[in-house]
This record gives structure tokens, C-alpha cells and sequence, in this order.
């Protein structure tokens, strides 16, 4: 199946490190060799690059790997495709607007007999992926529920998004990460954990690759920043694994929500 890899901090920070990382497991330590792709929030703005190629051949992939772009919130994916074929529409992250605002959902996993399940108007599939599809379904029940325009008590509508998701897992795996550039929202469906990191910082290295960094040299005792992945990227941190049925809610690299 498919990676996650997720950021939220509390300052503007690059996910060199950790994208290092997982790009690593697209085709020389993994077998995601069927695209991938980030996006990078800045403010309510966003960058997001893709590839249909293996993340570690990717020239663009090379790019992120050497410029480090400074954000808050960061989603990204390498994919081993199940569902739809191997495509620039089919490669994640997804994007779409919601209350003024891009809203990016990454998924892991593989659905069954969902059609019937996401009937659909309102947001519409780009690619023939079942991932795109639940994307396009849960954005549109939000809508249904929350109206035009973004509520003040955005824990709601995430904890709404929760029951959405638990509705999905009945329907195969679906891990998942989603946020609208603020909130960052994980769900776990059996793959998914987490670290977060404050000071006192230290040393980290990587499972997939020979980097090591001294994090101690790169932030400020202020800065927080948490890492969400599929599975854990260095081998000398304590992650933290989430359970089946799980969710998070994370802002500004701290744990708003843990059910």
C-alpha cells in the first residue's frame, strides 16, 4: 500500500529531513514506485508538486529533497497503486476549496463496493481512484452538515469528519490525513503514528537512508513541531502508534484532539 507523511509546527519549518526519508521508500526501500507527491501550506496559500515517477528518481523529488520550504502545515505521499492508474490525476495529495480555504487529503489504504457509498455533485473526481472519490464524499458531506460558510468551532467539523472516516473504514482501509492549512487531522485505520518534537531537541536518524540530523542546530527552544507517518522514519526517536478506529487533531504542532 501507499506512505503518509505529515507536518504541523508552530513556525514556518522545512520537511527535508523527513521526506529524505520517505522518499527512500519510493523504489529503493519500498515498493511505492507508482507517484507521489507534497503540498506546502503558506498561510491560506499552498504549493503542491507531483509526480507520476518514483520518488527516488524523481528530479522533482530531488528538489524538495535540496530547498528547503518553510511551512506550517505539510502533506505528502508516495504511491504503490491499487485503485486507478498510474497517473499525474491519480497521484496524491488531493486538493479542493472549501469556505474559502484548500482543503488537502492524502489516503492509504484500498475501498471495496464503495460506489454506491459516494454519490457525489457537488466535488467531483478528477482521476478514477477510490481515494479521490471518499475525498470528494467527505467535502461534501461538510458542506451538507456545516453550511457555506466556515464555522467558528472547527473541532466539530472535524470530529464530524471523524465519524465520516469511521464510516469508510467499514469499507476497507483508510488511513488518512486532511486539513484545510490549519488543523492537520490524522485517522488511523491500521498503519499510522507519530512524534512530536520540543526542546530539549537532539539527534535523529534515518531507518531508510544515512542522514543523520542534530535538531538542537536547526530550531529554537520555542518550536514545536509533530511528524506523522505510515511508519516510523528514524530509528533512535520514541513514536508514538496509533490503534485502529484512532484519530488526532493537531495545530501548530500541538494535540488538540486524541480519541
Amino acid at each position: 500500500m501507499c506512505e503518509l507523511l505529515a507536518m504541523s509546527a508552530n513556525v514556518p519549518t522545512d520537511i527535508v529531513f523527513s521526506f529524505t526519508g520517505l522518499a527512500q521508500r519510493g523504489g529503493v526501500t519500498g515498493p511505492h514506485v507508482d507517484g507521489w507527491g507534497i503540498t506546502f501550506y503558506e498561510g491560506r496559500g499552498s504549493r503542491t508538486f507531483k509526480d507520476a515517477c518514483p520518488s527516488s528518481e524523481s528530479h522533482i523529488a530531488k528538489l524538495i529533497k535540496s530547498y528547503p520550504i518553510k511551512s506550517e502545515v505539510v502533506i505528502s505521499h508516495i504511491r504503490q497503486a491499487n485503485r486507478g492508474c498510474v497517473s499525474l490525476e491519480n497521484t496524491h495529495p488531493f486538493t479542493r476549496e472549501l469556505w474559502g480555504r484548500y482543503w488537502t487529503y492524502a489516503h492509504n489504504g484500498q475501498l471495496s463496493d464503495y460506489l454506491a457509498k459516494f454519490q457525489v455533485s457537488r466535488y467531483q473526481s478528477v482521476g478514477d481512484t477510490d481515494s479521490e472519490l471518499a475525498f470528494c464524499w467527505i467535502l461534501e458531506q461538510v458542506a451538507a452538515k456545516f453550511g457555506d460558510r466556515r464555522p467558528e468551532d472547527m473541532q466539530a467539523v472535524f470530529r464530524f469528519v471523524a465519524t465520516l472516516a469511521e464510516q469508510i473504514r467499514a469499507l476497507g482501509v483508510f488511513n488518512m490525513i486532511l486539513s484545510d492549512g490549519e488543523y492537520l487531522m490524522s485517522y488511523c485505520s491500521n498503519n499510522l503514528c507519530y512524534i512530536t518534537r520540543r526542546a530539549p531537541f537532539g539527534k535523529a536518524k534515518l531507518i531508510d537512508t544515512d542522514v543523520v540530523i542534530d535538531f538542537d542546530k536547526e530550531t529554537t527552544p520555542h518550536d514545536v513541531v509533530t511528524v506523522i507517518a505510515t511508519r516510523p522514519l528514524t530509528e533512535n526517536e520514541d513514536w508514538q502508534v496509533m490503534q485502529p478506529g484512532n484519530w488526532k487533531l493537531f495545530r501548530l504542532g500541538e494535540l488538540l484532539i486524541d480519541l
